[in-house]
């Protein structure tokens, strides 16, 4: 990933001991009357091995506020601060997971030199490196096919590939966005276990956007609602569902039918508007 672009900042806000800080941020794209407010005033924070997902409308700025966070987008105000630091580009200890896997993989290398790309140009020996790409591929699922190349596995599995490439960076903070959409039913499910599997085993700090309502629940501790634009918060919402999760019986809980529902209601009701 590109190198860390920040300032020490004397006074962070937000939440002491918080690795991620947004403050008061807003963006707009363009200016005068064509302008577009995408998000407007948000401030949280995010504690260290948190999952959050961020959910809203269609349209609700929930993409400009990930690549916000991640300092591909300059906040038109505020600012955000990782790990105390003011950030102006992308931060290190960071890695992103897009929607769109097959334009973020590199057809041309196979998967295990995809998986090591973030590596290349570090100071880690190359036996580590290889052992690291090894690592990552058997945290999710895709031992035995480093050698393959992206464009011979299923989407699901590509979309395994990437996730792997961000592993292999070793991350104290990944943010997904819509990372599973473009994969069937069945598929998103494996991933969304594989996903939480991962958080455990690497404790990771996971900012998640999506779409999908109970996909939002199912995964977090906390469920950031976000209205239409100019995008504010409508609702940081607790999710205290036993752990492990499990595709069925958490699906099931009483407490996950009432979360789901009360994100449903923020999102389509009067709470978003």
């Amino acid at each position: 990933m590109t190198d860390t672009q920040s300032t020490q900042s004397p006074a962070v806000p937000g939440d002491p001991g918080a690795i991620v800080v947004v403050d008061d941020v807003s963006h707009v794209y363009g200016s005068g009357p064509s302008a577009h407010h995408a998000i407007s005033g948000l401030n949280f924070s995010v504690q260290p091995g948190e999952f959050v997902s961020i959910v809203g409308p269609s349209g609700a700025g929930k993409t400009t506020l990930l690549r916000t966070l991640a300092g591909l987008l300059v906040p038109t105000s505020g600012g955000v601060w990782v790990e105390g630091k003011r950030i102006t580009g992308v931060p290190k200890g960071m890695a992103m997971v897009f929607q769109d896997y097959s334009r973020s993989l590199l057809p041309w290398l196979t998967v295990e030199r995809n998986v090591a790309f973030p590596l290349q140009g570090s100071s880690i020996p190359k036996a580590e490196r290889k052992a690291i790409v090894a690592e990552s591929l058997d945290a999710v699922g895709l031992k035995g096919f480093g050698k393959r190349y992206p464009w011979q596995l299923s989407g699901g599995m590509q979309q395994r590939v990437a996730i792997a490439r961000a592993i292999a960076y070793r991350p104290r903070l990944l943010l997904m966005d819509e990372p599973f959409a473009s994969v069937d039913a069945q598929t998103r499910e494996g991933l969304e276990d594989l996903v939480l599997q991962i958080r455990d085993r690497y404790g990771m700090t996971i900012l998640f956007v999506t779409h999908d309502i109970d996909e939002s629940v199912y995964l977090a501790n906390r469920v950031l609602v976000l209205s239409r634009p100019p995008a504010h918060l409508v609702e940081d919402i607790r999710v205290d569902l036993p752990t492990p999760r499990d595709q069925i019986t958490t699906r099931e809980d009483p407490a996950f039918v009432h979360l789901r529902s009360h994100v449903a209601r923020l999102i389509h009701g009067g709470g978003a508007e």
